[in-house]
């Protein structure tokens, strides 16, 4: 299985037209079940101070779903100061509470940066790189920074410019053999 991640709890986000653009991409292009799973969309009960020493279901749930059946994960994350989304971190803390080595531990990921300036989240991706890296995930070394994301979607939200279209396929490709 591959869970396509959107890396933001921000409401609305572009960062969810680009991930589900990718989940789309993948399922035309492998057999394996893929997943959505966006930060935006799920319960946050979890986040208290008790994160640390005891799970709330609606993370077990989500764990269960999405993160330790998938062999491959495609982190779709946004540019935040410098980074990627403290709440994409806080998610992989929450995780390594309950089933530590299972969720990130032998698996594989992509990476796909987005960002309104020229960058594309190079240095997000970086920082996520490490941090994977040392749960034991193995990262694809081809990493999609995609820039100016504002004038690359349709008045929809869509993903529109042709460019990156084929950008996000051709890394999807890459991914599906990796």
């Amino acid at each position: 299985m591959i869970t396509v991640i959107s890396g933001t709890n921000r409401s609305g986000s572009a960062c969810l037209a680009f991930a589900k653009q990718y989940e789309a991409l993948l399922r035309e292009k492998t057999s394996e079940e893929v997943r959505l799973l966006a930060l935006e969309h799920i319960p946050h009960d979890w986040f208290t101070e008790a994160m640390y020493t005891e799970q709330a279901p609606s993370l077990a749930t989500l764990q269960d779903e999405f993160i330790l059946p998938a062999n491959k994960l495609v982190i779709v994350s946004p540019e935040y100061n410098g980074s990627f989304p403290g709440a994409l971190k806080l998610f992989i803390d929450a995780c390594s509470v309950r089933e530590y080595s299972k969720n990130f531990g032998g698996k594989k990921a992509a990476l796909v940066g987005v960002a309104t300036g020229r960058a594309g989240n190079l240095r997000g991706m970086e920082h996520l790189t490490g941090i994977l890296n040392y749960l034991g995930t193995t990262v694809m070394p081809d990493k999609l920074p995609i820039s100016r994301i504002s004038a690359l979607r349709a008045e929809n939200g869509e993903v529109a410019d042709e460019a990156t279209l084929k950008a996000l396929s051709e890394h999807a490709s890459r991914f599906v053999d990796f």
